[in-house]
């Protein structure tokens, strides 16, 4: 029996304003889903995120 081992490795190298976008693009998308939680009125998702909201400095009562 052969054993095949498969690593590949790939660097990719992004210009900086893409690096950027994509970063502005990640904070944006974070702050969206808390506050998204933090104004639900579905109590499902109050609990869930209840503790996110508390250590993030989100007033949620």
């Amino acid at each position: 029996m052969s054993s095949r081992t498969l690593s590949s490795s790939v660097a990719v190298s992004l210009p900086l304003s893409k690096r950027l976008a994509i970063a502005a693009g990640s904070c944006l998308l974070g702050a969206l889903l808390i506050f998204v939680a933090g104004f639900s009125h579905i109590e499902a998702m109050h609990n869930a995120a209840h503790d996110t909201r508390h250590s993030a400095a989100f007033p949620c009562h």
